[in-house]
């Protein structure tokens, strides 16, 4: 089933392989490898769609997004995990009622208050509706984690005087570091692959995610599906290496519960 499952996964990615190394401007069907692949086609959409500069824009909102994100969600989900936080359940309920929230639904309010604040048109207009909206998710995840340590390695710091700070960097932080490790990867994956926002939100094509800028370059050359192909195996393939470097951190994060 598994292989059955991976055989699934792996077509539309060599069917996407097969026409980005077709002969520009033809029209491939099925999946059938080209006799002579014409791998200029990379090069080509990479100049064509500039994505060097989409590159750079991505970069800077990754490291706008995710690290704030984990900080803030890891936090609150150890706030609401072992502390005394008044009405915490309350709280907590806000964040899981931010779950059943499409993104689809807030676009039109974010656009309108990014523009009343005057961050239409900027990467800050992606990165801030991004760290509000991953909260829901994040302290989800984290709050799971903690609820799952045992008690005692908090009564034991305490025992030794270690305050509530001390215990949560000292003690917490490391054995928690499967759950923000793949979290950080899950926010990495969702903010590279960002579409929505960054095509709503930026008006420059250049301060937008790749993602974002695909949409653009999809308008332009769209009926170039050698080309499209090219472009979107380009913008896929930094999420694919990162995934798969840090896959045995995501892995140890979800079996971690079964193992005392």
């Amino acid at each position: 089933m598994l292989l059955l499952f991976m055989l699934f996964t792996a077509l539309p990615l060599l069917s996407m392989l097969s026409t980005a190394l077709a002969p520009d401007g033809s029209v491939p069907h099925g999946l059938s490898w080209p006799r002579h692949p014409h791998w200029h086609n990379f090069v080509a959409a990479w100049n064509t769609a500039n994505m060097l500069s989409l590159l750079r824009s991505s970069t800077l909102i990754v490291l706008g997004v995710v690290p704030a994100s984990v900080v803030l969600a890891t936090m609150a989900g150890y706030g609401l995990a072992k502390l005394s936080v008044p009405a915490g359940k309350y709280v907590y309920a806000l964040f899981l009622l931010g779950l059943t929230l499409p993104i689809e639904a807030l676009i039109t309010p974010l656009y309108y208050q990014s523009k009343e604040l005057g961050l239409f048109g900027t990467r800050w207009a992606i990165i801030l509706p991004l760290i509000g909206l991953y909260m829901s998710f994040g302290v989800f995840w984290m709050r799971t984690h903690f609820l799952a340590t045992p008690p005692e390695l908090d009564e034991a710091a305490q025992l030794d005087g270690a305050s509530t700070s001390q215990a949560f960097r000292q003690i917490q932080l490391p054995l928690a570091a499967p759950a923000w490790s793949s979290l950080t990867i899950l926010f990495f994956l969702w903010t590279w692959n960002q579409f929505l926002l960054a095509l709503v939100l930026v008006s420059n094509p250049n301060q937008r995610t790749m993602a974002g800028g695909l949409g653009v370059f999809q308008g332009q050359y769209g009926t170039d599906v050698v080309l499209l192909c090219a472009a979107s195996l380009l913008i896929m393939t930094p999420s694919l290496v990162v995934f798969v470097i840090f896959q045995r951190h995501f892995v140890k994060a979800l079996l971690q519960g079964a193992i005392k």
